[in-house]
């Protein structure tokens, strides 16, 4: 196992840890989603030599070869989320593969998921992806559209959503302003509609998220270095 990989490991462990004691939280209600997207090979053994349970993936396609070809023997004993944009077409495959679609963000993509989830036997834990930002390229639920959309997947569709996700605007440190407010916001609409996971925080801001109350954070490069 390369040292490297262990000690960033080791130390967003650490970090987490503190944050948690900072905020009076239990590190056992934090989850840690290793983002190993794009990275090579041999991190992720090095990772997944770290006792990592928990990894994250963007697409589709690049989590089946990964997952299900060169790390197979691997998958019984981890817990995948896609945290990455889904297309319909790909809710067949991404049903069969992830444990966790952390996405959901269309009404379309529902009705998809809705099919697959019959159609291949598994119901991946999902959660909704809000827009906290109200960015015009992103996707994701407006925040005052979140009310009505998470009343409709429970009563139209049966979906029972077990979480939400955000990401803040892009530049949101470098321009000086914080992600907390994104943050506060994710939170309070979740605890507006019953929803109690939290996925919000990333490499440089999960700490304030942590404090903010997230329950899942995704981190990439500061677990496994900057992507070739």
């Amino acid at each position: 196992m390369s040292t490297h990989i262990s000690q960033l490991h080791a130390n967003i462990l650490d970090r987490i840890t503190k944050a948690a004691k900072r905020a009076s939280r239990s590190i056992d209600d934090i989850c840690l989603t290793a983002v190993s997207k794009q990275q090579a090979d041999n991190r992720i053994k090095d990772m997944l030599a770290t006792d990592q349970s928990v990894f994250g993936e963007n697409k589709v396609q690049e989590a089946q070869a990964r997952w299900r070809e060169r790390f197979a023997d691997a998958r019984t004993n981890i817990q995948l989320r896609m945290i990455g944009p889904l297309q319909t077409n790909k809710a067949v495959a991404a049903c069969k593969l992830f444990d966790v679609i952390e996405t959901l963000d269309r009404e379309k993509l529902a009705k998809a998921l809705v099919k697959a989830m019959d159609k291949t036997g598994r119901r991946p834990e999902l959660f909704i992806q809000v827009n906290t930002g109200e960015e015009q390229q992103k996707a994701g639920i407006a925040p005052h559209e979140l009310d009505t959309f998470v009343k409709n997947m429970r009563t139209v569709y049966e979906i029972y959503p077990v979480g939400l996700m955000c990401i803040p605007p892009a530049g949101t440190l470098i321009f000086g302003h914080a992600p907390s407010p994104h943050f506060a916001l994710l939170a309070k609409l979740a605890k507006r509609n019953g929803i109690k996971n939290l996925s919000m925080g990333m490499s440089g801001d999960f700490e304030t998220a942590i404090a903010l109350g997230a329950t899942h954070i995704r981190v990439g490069s500061a677990l496994f270095g900057k992507r070739n």
